[in-house]
């Protein structure tokens, strides 16, 4: 717990840490020489290079993110605006004159603004930053239903966010890895952290350092007291070249940030990856990763079905802090499996962005679910457990995954379609075959029952994806089919003895989660039974 003034010592560094960030990206936007602009702004707020350096790439690390971002955001937008344009064009000529129409040319012309507007920041090498964020800064347009009585609240609000954080950059040739903050370990295994405070603060706060006791953190403290006791020598050469040696340790960054429950500090450190002591000799574990849950399958060496399970990842109306904290608990879930297990990770490698497009053209219920999909989250999640765990994480070739594993995986072992296409990505992780499995493809639906059409034949002088091509179009054809004759909604219709013959029993050695109904019973032992 800080005591009051040690708060105000940080909220003073922190408001002097963003007006000098905000003034810097404005001086470096007119052309202005880093090296004139780093001996003025030394003098003029009071800073020490080191912690001008730290305002300097902490700006270059926002300015470069949008850089980098921009050339996937005017992609995006191009395939939305084309979503929207073919939208536009069958609503004019099937529902002409309502307001739905009108309200997607609205949309659409919304769209094209965007899309130039990105084009020409691009163009002209422009980039605009919210110190603040763009969406109180539009608050103050809508005063009461942002639960603001007056434009001096907002603009209170409006001053603290723009000063609720600063960085305290590290390096490894610093004591404690960082020269502005050095943290010490204390006896009953706590740090202690002395912060330099710019020299502009010192008359303000009373002193040139301050110390905070007792701080914990609640994931990596370990890995940073290891960090910290941490020191190599290196050699080097003068510049005579002489040879000589040179003191080394692990740079420690911090950031100290402000939120409703008050300050929090955090800390990174570069960790040394664990050795990876899993091998696709004992098999793979593969991943189908969905907006609402899981698919786990784990197979042995020769590609066979050991285990299926399901994780649900409930992210949807979460906030991002519950989020991160189910994809954290699920990522260390499945890494410690694969530890205890022995087998490397195969993932899906997919690009998201292209399902944003099909946000113009889908039902509410749909967008909305497309929209809180956490895709990139639970990778990185997955590679960071993985990576202290000691586990091989590989990404495959995402194409026809899922129609593999609904057509020769789940009605065969006793699956889910979503556990299938995770059964799929092993085999491909494996490097195994894809062809199929069967002449007639028997594919589980939501309601229990299923639907069955012929496999196409496969043409020799072409790769196997081609058939598996045919197979997705014949497979959505059946769905449609299925959905048009009205019994998507009606109990499942039974299956024939020589299909139950050919599914999944209860003898089996797969443990069967999440699968449709025909798959629970031994084949030829319940004929009677209506399914």
């Amino acid at each position: 717990m800080l005591a009051p003034e040690q708060a105000r010592a940080l909220e003073a560094y922190a408001e002097l840490h963003g007006r000098a960030q905000r003034r810097l990206h404005a001086e470096l936007r007119a052309q202005r020489d880093l090296n004139g602009l780093k001996r003025e702004f030394l003098a003029r707020f009071g800073l020490t290079a080191r912690q001008f350096n730290a305002v300097r790439i902490e700006l270059d690390g926002k300015v470069q993110a949008i850089r980098q971002r921009r050339p996937q955001l005017i992609e995006e937008a191009k395939a939305r605006l084309a979503k929207a344009r073919r939208l536009v064009d069958k609503l004019a000529q099937t529902c002409p004159g309502t307001n739905k129409l009108h309200q997607k040319r609205r949309r659409l012309a919304v769209l094209e603004q965007r899309l130039a507007a990105l084009q020409r920041d691009e163009a002209q090498g422009r980039v605009g930053l919210c110190f603040g964020s763009r969406r109180l800064f539009h608050a103050q347009y809508k005063l009461h239903a942002n639960g603001l009585s007056s434009h001096e609240q907002w603009l209170a609000q409006w001053r603290r966010s723009r000063s609720r954080q600063f960085l305290v950059l590290g390096s490894q040739d610093e004591t404690a890895g960082n020269q502005t903050c050095q943290g010490a370990v204390c006896e009953d295994g706590s740090l202690q952290l002395k912060l330099r405070l710019p020299d502009a603060l010192m008359q303000h706060c009373g002193a040139r350092f301050l110390t905070i006791s007792g701080v914990r953190f609640a994931y990596g403290h370990g890995a940073l007291v290891s960090a910290l006791a941490m020191s190599r020598l290196v050699p080097v050469s003068t510049r005579a070249g002489r040879p000589t040696s040179k003191r080394v340790r692990r740079a420690i960054t911090y950031r100290f940030l402000r939120d409703d429950k008050g300050w929090r500090v955090f800390a990174s450190v570069e960790i040394e990856p664990a050795a990876v002591t899993t091998s696709r000799v004992h098999g793979c574990i593969g991943l189908d990763i969905n907006a609402d849950h899981l698919a786990v399958a784990e197979l042995d060496r020769f590609g066979n079905l050991v285990d299926a399970r399901r994780l649900e990842l409930p992210t949807r109306g979460k906030s991002s802090d519950q989020a991160k904290a189910l994809i954290g608990d699920a990522a260390v879930q499945i890494a410690a499996l694969a530890k205890a297990r022995g087998k490397p990770l195969a993932l899906e490698k997919l690009d998201f962005q292209k399902r944003k497009a099909e946000l113009e053209a889908v039902d509410p219920a749909r967008a909305r679910l497309l929209s809180s999909f956490v895709f990139s989250k639970m990778i990185a999640g997955l590679k960071a457990a993985s990576l202290r765990a000691g586990v091989e994480v590989f990404e495959v070739n995402p194409a026809y995954t899922s129609v593999i594993g609904a057509v020769n995986h789940a009605q065969r072992r006793g699956i889910s379609v979503h556990q299938g296409a995770a059964c799929a990505v092993a085999r491909r992780g494996l490097g195994l075959r894809e062809a199929p499995a069967v002449r007639e493809a028997i594919v589980p639906l939501r309601n229990g029952g299923h639907v069955t059409f012929a496999v196409p034949a496969r043409n020799r002088a072409k790769h196997v994806w081609q058939q598996w091509s045919g197979i997705r179009s014949a497979l959505k054809a059946a769905h449609a089919a299925h959905w048009r004759s009205g019994r998507s909604k009606d109990p499942p219709a039974p299956l024939s003895p020589a299909t139950r013959a050919s599914s999944a029993h209860r003898f089996s050695t797969v443990q069967s989660r999440g699968a449709n109904r025909s798959q629970h019973c031994s084949g030829g032992v319940l004929d009677d039974v209506p399914f």
